[in-house]
């Protein structure tokens, strides 16, 4: 309780928050890129994403590349404003973390000063350990990404499933690692304290769940993982397409157009504005 006010504090959670929900209760995590969605997710959430996707919802990019860091903070600061609950963490673009574990410290350190942020995201496994190790050690908590890395988009060339081959060997008994386990199992080692698993098939989701310490977070993975996430806009539907892992719970795209086509029939019309839409002499 405020002494002062007499109202009580909301505590924002943490990096180890999250990371105490392993094989616990169920993660909820979507993303937000300004303040009013924020202010609306805050109360259901667990963690908000300030995901680089903002280039392709935003921005209308075919993919996250062109995102900066300088967008990524602006849009971290909104988030922050229009939250008080909820983790929030900041995607680390492309080309801002990959060079060097001091070029990640760099990036990152601007991100959490000022965003006043919780924590970020970078993308990649076993090639990324070492980073994710420096930045833990220096006081910036980590959520690691791992399977479809939209990043690598160029390398991966599409985005499809990862990991069928290594699931399809799971399925006929075998018990090797494969490189998407390996992954998660470097991720987790370094120190990350949860891990977005992404389009990774499900027996192979599911078993990297069941053997990581930290939190497994999914999207187009398994129901077995200890949270989802999705991006906003495609749960409201507001997103012409959506990948085949989307359940859309609205349809505010086709309300928006319903809306806009009443308005600009308004105007046309002259029934907008009306004598109470605008304001008299006295």
């Amino acid at each position: 309780m405020s002494a002062a006010a007499g109202t009580t504090t909301t505590r924002r959670l943490s990096a180890p928050d999250i990371r105490s929900r392993k094989a616990g209760d169920k993660i909820v995590m979507l993303t937000a890129y300004h303040t009013y969605t924020a202010r609306i997710v805050d109360d259901h959430c667990d963690v908000i994403l300030v995901g680089d996707s903002l280039g392709n919802v935003l921005y209308g990019f075919d993919t996250t590349l062109p995102v900066t860091l300088d967008t990524m903070i602006l849009h971290g600061q909104a988030v922050m404003r229009g939250s008080k609950k909820a983790l929030v963490v900041v995607d680390l673009p492309f080309n801002t973390y990959e060079a060097s574990k001091e070029q990640a410290f760099a990036s990152a350190s601007r991100i959490m000063q000022e965003t006043g942020c919780g924590a970020v995201k970078l993308e990649g496994g076993v090639r990324m350990a070492d980073t994710i190790d420096f930045l833990r050690g220096r006081g910036i908590p980590v959520m690691g990404h791992i399977g479809l890395t939209p990043q690598s988009i160029h390398t991966l060339g599409s985005f499809r499933a990862q990991g069928r081959a290594e699931a399809a060997q799971l399925a006929q008994g075998g018990n090797g690692a494969g490189p998407i386990e390996e992954d998660g199992r470097a991720v987790a080692e370094a120190g990350a304290f949860a891990m977005v698993v992404e389009a990774v098939a499900e027996p192979l989701a599911r078993r990297i769940t069941q053997s990581s310490p930290i939190p497994t977070i999914g999207i187009g993975a398994s129901a077995a993982c200890d949270g989802q996430v999705l991006v906003l806009e495609d749960l409201l539907g507001l997103l012409p397409r959506t990948a085949k892992f989307v359940r859309r719970y609205g349809e505010l795209g086709l309300s928006v157009q319903q809306a806009v086509e009443a308005y600009a029939a308004d105007v046309r019309g002259g029934a907008f504005p009306a004598a109470e839409h605008t304001y008299n002499l006295f």
